[in-house]
This record gives C-alpha cells, structure tokens and sequence, in this order.
C-alpha cells in the first residue's frame, strides 16, 4: 500500500514578468504513473524543481506526507528519486565508484543485491567498472536511474526520462517505470507521447498560463 501523498496548492511561477504556471493544484495520493506536459519551454523542468524541492514557487506550496505526517523540507531527500539530463555524474570515476560515493554522501545502505540488479536492469552491469567519462550519452541517462533508486525512494520523479536513450534504452526505463508505478507514486515530465502513454493523469501545463496583470507586479 503506498502511504505518500504529494499535494500542490495555488502553484505559481514567474522568472520577472515571465510567467511560467498560475493557480496550478493537483493531489496525488494514491500509487500510479503520472504526467507533467507540454512543450519544450513550458516549465516542466521548472514544475518537477520545484516538486522535488530545489527551486521555490513564486507562490503556493506542494506539501508531502507520508504516514499521515508531513515531510520536513530536509528530509524530502530521503523519499525522493530524481532523474533529469541535467544532473552531473564524476566522470572521473567508475561507474560503481559513483554509486558507493553516492550512498556516502546520503548516508543511506550500499544495497548490493539491489545495485547489482539495477545495473542489470539498465544493461550497464559489464561496464559497472569502467570510468564513466568512456559512457555514451544514453547509458549515462541509465546511470542517473540507478542513482535516483538505489535508496528505493517512494515517490519517483522523471525529467524527460527517455532523452538520449536508443529503442533497448527506452523499454529498460518503460520497464522499470511501469515496475515502480505499480508500488508507487512516478511523476514523468516530458512531451514525448510515448512517455506519457504510460500515465493514467497529465497535468497540461499550457492550462495554466493565465495571471491577474496585478501579480506581475
């Protein structure tokens, strides 16, 4: 049974007088697979930043609770998977260098047995320890999948999950998408149908581009 509830109340955002999304409220409380969409420049990356809890909306909140009790903003890191192309890897390390540095640096259980079968899930398990500045683009997309679920968050969020990934790549992340939605909350920004697909609800970010002309002040 999945007992995370992410709740987004009155989400508005605006970079000066640019507004990226108003009035935005959404509830997800049960487990699923759910959409952020719309076009490139549409604020989905800066929808799942803030979801994720390292930007801050203009105004508005989103809330996590888990067990009925809310999740401090220090701790969300300990519930929360992320994977998004920006995110950087030490490329002068291997592959599984990075992963027993990753689990240091949050102080959470180097789970072997999960690893190794994350590694095989995303076929880099013959190449755990090459240095990953010899990975191509789409197998370091799958690396930064291994990282957001090593720790087995409960609540995914994917920012444009599938870039870079070749046919093998993409059934590997449907995969483990539809593997994890069946447990818990998988939030996936991206205008790629074949993304989307995958969700039983999609937020449409172009819904919500209207603001007072009061609020840009």
């Amino acid at each position: 049974m999945n007992n995370f509830l992410i709740k987004a109340e009155s989400l508005s955002k605006i970079f000066g007088r640019r507004l990226i999304f108003s009035g935005l409220d959404f509830e997800f409380n049960q487990k699923g697979i759910y959409g952020i969409s719309g076009p490139n420049g549409s604020g989905k990356s800066t929808l799942v930043k803030i979801i994720a809890g390292l930007i801050s909306p203009s105004k508005g909140k989103v809330k996590y609770i888990f067990n009925e009790k809310e999740i401090p903003p220090e701790e969300l890191h300990n519930y929360i998977g992320f994977v998004s192309p920006y995110l950087v890897l030490y490329e002068e390390f291997s592959a599984l260098e990075n992963l027993e540095l990753f689990s240091q640096i949050r102080a959470v259980p180097f789970n072997k047995e999960l690893i190794d079968y994350l590694l095989n899930v995303f076929l880099l398990y013959d190449r755990k320890d090459d240095l990953v500045k010899t990975y191509s683009s789409g197998m370091k997309q799958r690396m930064k999948f291994i990282f957001a679920m090593m720790h087995s968050p409960g609540i995914l969020i994917l920012d444009e999950p599938t870039s870079n990934l070749d046919e093998e790549g993409k059934n590997s992340v449907y995969r483990i998408i539809n593997e994890q939605g069946s447990k818990s909350i998988v939030l996936i920004a991206s205008n790629e149908k074949t993304d989307l697909e995958h969700c039983s609800e999609t937020i449409v970010l172009q819904n919500y581009k209207n603001i007072p002309a009061q609020e840009l002040h």
